[in-house]
């Protein structure tokens, strides 16, 4: 019986953390409970509110994606980050081990724990002066701006039709909970490694529709009172809970497309 290189023994077992890892997501999913306080809560927000924060999210994701792209990448060095993909990539060619992928991995902590801190002073600076809804795109552009870099990290680009349309997909599911989790996770994996739909134009407008629906339902009840004078701040705190909700599940995905494509790579050798 052939004896398997160590890359390849490392690369089996980074897949089946990964897997354990999307089952403990599953099951909080599945579980995941609203508290009563905040029910009764969102039951006396008007249903007027409920309707123009949905909408408000759709021209937020939209706005983003077609004119704020330039701007989030003035935010970080895209060539600095595809450089150090490349040096990542060529020692995972040359040794492939597990304090390798370990590296990969954490290389993105200091990113991201930045860019909770900028997402944390955006949604309580803006809660402070009782800015609810306008927040919503810089919510949006920080999110996006994590997704990005996250992207660049493990070898993917951002900025195809293809690639949008997984994101979408990304952030629904990142806050989607019980069974529909299942569904909407299923529908991400199919992307994986690189098979990822060309969306219609109607397609693209039912996911956005979609992921905007989600975020609503979710943060409902913090955007309201971000909109309020002095409680606001408790709304913006928010914040830097949902974005680091989103990245867990975005990062273990793209990780996981990385590892995939490795996979797939390492078959055609």
């Amino acid at each position: 019986m052939p004896i398997r290189p160590a890359g390849d023994r490392s690369l089996e077992q980074q897949l089946r953390t990964v897997e354990k890892q999307e089952r403990r997501l599953e099951k909080k999913a599945l579980h995941a409970v609203t508290p009563g306080w905040k029910g009764k809560l969102e039951e006396k927000i008007p249903t007027k509110a409920a309707g123009a924060l949905e909408a408000a999210f759709g021209k937020a994701f939209a706005l983003v994606f077609q004119k704020g792209t330039g701007l989030i990448e003035k935010s970080y060095d895209r060539q600095d980050i595809e450089t150090g993909f490349a040096l990542r990539q060529h020692a995972m060619q040359v040794r492939g081990s597990r304090r390798d992928y370990g590296a990969f991995r954490r290389d993105r902590r200091g990113p991201e724990a930045k860019n909770l801190l900028l997402t944390t002073a955006e949604g309580v600076g803006l809660g402070l002066l009782g800015i609810g809804l306008p927040d919503l795109v810089l919510f949006v552009g920080m999110l996006l701006k994590g997704v990005y870099e996250t992207a660049l990290h493990y070898g993917f680009s951002y900025d195809t039709p293809q690639e949008r349309f997984w994101i979408l997909k990304l952030l629904q599911t990142a806050l989607t909970k019980g069974e529909a989790w299942q569904t909407c996770h299923a529908a991400v994996l199919q992307g994986l490694p690189d098979q990822l739909p060309d969306p219609t134009p109607e397609e693209w407008e039912e996911q956005l529709k979609g992921t905007a629906q989600t975020f609503a339902l979710d943060m409902l009840l913090l955007k309201f009172l971000q909109g309020l004078p002095l409680v606001g701040v408790l709304g913006g705190a928010g914040n830097p809970v949902y974005y680091r909700r989103v990245m867990v599940y975005v990062q273990l995905l793209y990780y996981k497309r990385y590892l995939l494509r490795r996979k797939k790579e390492e078959a055609h050798r």
